[in-house]
């Protein structure tokens, strides 16, 4: 059965082709947080996902991947039926168990304690987030440092919850474990891994 099929949206037009791009894309962002970069491939397009959302969770998310989905998405129609034809992975209805976190409604995002953080021996058997924003182009400029960035790096961008970065700050206290994110506006992302600090929020 293909999606036409079963009436839902198609994935990748190329699945080799454009997960190969998505991943690429990805690490570029991880290892230069902040920097913003570009996922143009054709995904099948769902009202509630962004198609740098949809492509990532079409090249990172399988049948060994939970994913958690927030409220807006758990309740749109055909996302988890989408994810579960084209990837294979189970959504969990426990934050805690996620591999993976899609986050529409931010300014709902629960406290980061509901995710996994890993273990100093399993620090990577935590939750990344990915998180849609309203922009990664215009909004307040969000001074960062940490490895990858060359001194320090300005991401500016419009981000809700606006103390999101403050909340990150637990991350400091937990390394090696912790939480990752990726920010996604439309096509564009940007990562944040759990090595990276705030140095200042502003205008």
């Amino acid at each position: 059965m293909d999606a036409v099929t079963s009436g839902l949206q198609p994935g990748f037009a190329d699945k080799i082709l454009f997960a190969q791009s998505t991943f690429r894309a990805v690490m570029e962002a991880m290892a230069r947080p902040g920097s913003v970069r570009r996922i143009d491939i054709d995904v099948g397009r769902l009202p509630s996902l962004m198609p740098g959302a949809a492509a990532i969770a079409l090249t990172l998310f399988d049948h060994d991947t939970p994913v958690w989905l927030d409220p807006s998405l758990s309740h749109a129609p055909d996302v988890e039926a989408w994810l579960k034809f084209h990837t294979g992975a189970a959504v969990v209805r426990d934050p805690a168990l996620a591999s993976f976190a899609l986050v529409a409604e931010l300014r709902a995002l629960p406290d980061l304690s509901s995710f996994a953080f890993g273990t100093a021996e399993y620090p990577d058997r935590s939750t990344t987030l990915i998180l849609q924003v309203p922009s990664l182009a215009t909004g307040s400029a969000i001074e960062l440092r940490g490895p990858g960035i060359d001194g320090t790096t300005t991401l500016r961008a419009t981000i809700e919850p606006s103390d999101l970065f403050a909340r990150l700050s637990v991350n400091e206290k937990l390394f090696p474990s912790g939480i990752d994110l990726v920010l996604v506006d439309g096509s564009s992302i940007a990562a944040i891994p759990r090595t990276t600090r705030l140095v200042s929020a502003g205008g």
